[in-house]
Parts: structure tokens; sequence; C-alpha cells
């Protein structure tokens, strides 16, 4: 019985907290249950016959479970007389105990809940023997038990439940002897039948990690991911201009003097179309430099021009990419649609980032060359 008890000891204080990481902690209001009981009950001294001593026993129970392994609770406990006597009671008990699932304890807890659990109990009390006046006084005495309970959880709020268990009259004197409490002349065998209600919805698993706050986390990870492959786009795109700005002057600072005799004929096939900021619609003061290619390439039927949009380094890299292909187009749309120029005769492409002028703004721009 020592062992018992420390086992329990052990269990409360070792695995309770464990099981609160997995499931709400109870108010004291939550997880209260009531319940009746009824079997029988014998002796177990020597001699004395199993069956011909055994009499009806019936009792009330009320049980906090103060955590998915352990739970305390208080009882009363009625002994039917079959015997004959004057008295219906003879015999009763009233005390507290202590329960802990093995289920619980060993499988951990189920959300879901099980339909068939274990318990081990232990509890000790105030029983008393009730006598007429003729067979003498009504005697008291400190009592103790242990036992199993196999409880059959049929519905989230009704258990069935066998309760066999061992009850010992713990004082020596009523029956005038020196042996220790525990054994054979004191004790008593008992299995009850019983039925509780729990009130409440009992415990819940709880979710310890806040998924929104996970996902806030993740999405802003992404973005900077993001963030971060853009400058690293936009490293290896200036070191490549870099790369070929070095060779242009390695070759310039290379390459002969050469005497210019006559002016170059570039002036006269190439013409250019500004935007504002951000945008590739080509306003009303920039059409007639539109309109100096449309005349040129029906003037000269042979002709094809070519159009290279650039966006100035201000802004985002992959929009200013897609904002120099989209100025492009806009010219090429114009001379197709407004002055009836045949789209194959036109080639349009976005050459990203711009830094032929100095002069920021003019990058913004779509560069239209004339070739026959």
């Amino acid at each position: 019985m020592k062992k018992l008890f420390l086992i329990a000891l052990a269990a409360i204080g070792m695995l309770t907290a464990q099981a609160q990481k997995a499931v709400e902690a109870p108010t004291f209001g939550s997880n209260w249950s009531i319940g009746i009981d009824g079997g029988g009950t014998t002796t177990m001294a020597p001699g004395a016959d199993f069956f011909d001593n055994m009499r009806g026993v019936a009792g009330l129970h009320i049980q906090k479970q103060i955590s998915p392994i352990f739970a305390l609770g208080v009882e009363g406990v009625a002994m039917f007389n079959t015997t004959g006597a004057s008295t219906v009671v003879d015999q009763t008990y009233v005390g507290a105990y202590g329960a802990i699932n093995l289920f619980n304890l060993f499988g951990g807890f189920k959300c879901d809940g099980r339909f068939f659990d274990m318990e081990i109990v232990a509890g000790a009390g105030w029983g008393h023997d009730y006598y007429t006046h003729t067979e003498g006084a009504d005697w008291n005495y400190f009592a103790t038990k242990a036992g199993v309970n196999f409880n059959f959880n049929v519905t989230k709020n009704w258990t069935i439940s066998l309760k066999p268990y061992f009850s010992w009259d713990m004082s020596d004197a009523k029956v005038a002897q020196t042996t220790a409490a525990y054994d054979r002349d004191n004790c008593r065998f008992n299995v009850l039948a019983g039925v509780a209600y729990k009130f409440g919805d009992g415990f819940k698993c709880v979710d310890t990690k806040n998924q929104a706050e996970i996902d806030a986390l993740n999405a802003r990870i992404n973005a900077l991911r993001g963030e971060l492959d853009a400058c690293v786009a936009g490293l290896a795109a200036t070191t490549a201009q870099q790369a070929a700005v070095q060779a242009e002057l390695d070759a310039c600072k290379n390459r002969k003097p050469e005497v210019i005799k006559e002016v170059s004929n570039n002036l006269q096939s190439v013409r250019y179309v500004f935007y504002k900021i951000g945008s590739s619609k080509i306003t009303a003061d920039q059409q007639p430099n539109v309109e100096m290619v449309a005349d040129y390439l029906k003037n000269h039927k042979d002709s094809k021009v070519v159009v290279k949009g650039y966006a100035s380094p201000d802004g985002n890299l992959e929009f200013n990419k897609k904002l120099a292909a989209a100025r492009a187009e806009s010219v090429k749309t114009m001379l197709v649609k407004k002055y009836g120029i045949k789209a194959d005769r036109i080639t349009a492409q976005g050459e990203g980032i711009g830094d032929m002028f100095t002069e920021n703004s003019w990058n913004r721009v779509s560069i239209c060359t004339l070739e026959d």
C-alpha cells in the first residue's frame, strides 16, 4: 500500500505538468462529475465463506478531475444487512480518494477521448458499524481502500464503470488482536458498478502556436527575399554594365586617332520620343517626332525602323525593364494604328535602363533608328 501511494505522488508531481502542456488548463468550476454506485461486499477473513457473506452496497461519489491524469473525489457507501438482523444498514463509509488514469499516464491524453480507460484508486475515510442495543455500542474506525476502476465512456458526459477494490479496518482494537491492520482479518473485497455524469466539455487540446503570427512572419521573410533578389539582380546588372564600359574605355585607349572627314548621316536617321517618369504614353508634344518617322517610312517604301525603349534608373529594376519595352511598343502601336505603317517594317524592343544622356530624365526615351 505504501508503494502505491509513492507511485501516485510521483505521477502527480512529474506527469500532471506534462499533461497541462497539451490541454487547456481547467478552472475550479470545470471537470466535475457525480455518480451513483451499487454492488456487493464480502469479508476476506480466513475461514469465512466468500459468497455466503456477500451483501449489497450502494453509494454516491463526487469527483473533480484535476488533470487528464489525476482526480480527487469524495464518496459515501452504505452496506445493507442480509442476515436478518434488526439494522437494515449495518456499515457505512465516508471518505476521500485519489485516482490516476493509467491510459493517460502511459499513453498520453487523446483530444477526441477514449471509449475505455482504467484508473488506480486509493482512499481513506471514516467507517461506522451499526449494532442494536442488545448487541452493543456502534463502532467507529479509520478505514482505507485501494482498487481499480474500469471505465466505459459511452458518451462525452456519461461513464459506466466497474469498480473492484479492497478496504481495510485500520483499528486492531475491534478484534482485540495485535496483528497489522493490512491483513485478511481486517480486509473486505468490494465490487461496484457505477454510472457517472460529467459536467461541461472536459479538457480541450490547445494549439500552442499562433498561426496568424507565423503566417505574418513568413510573408515578411518572402518580402525580404524578394528585395534581396532584386538587389542581387541590380548588382549583377551594374557589374556587367561596368565591365562593358571598362571594355569600351580600354578599346578607346587602344584605338588610333582618326580624322572625321565628313559628317555622319546618323543625325538624319534617328528620332527621339521622350516620356514622363513612370509612363509609356506618348504625349502631344512628342507625337510630331513619331509623325516624322511615319513620313520617312511612307516616302521610302523599302525602309524599316528599329525602336528601342529605355527607362531611367529611378525605381525598381524589374518594373523599369517592363516600362522600357512598353515605351518601344507605344511607338510601334502609333505607327501602325494612326499612320498605317505595316507592322513587319517595325522592330520594337525594350533595352532596360538607359544611360546615354547625362541628364537623367532624357533617358526616359524611345530611340527610332531608320534603316534603308
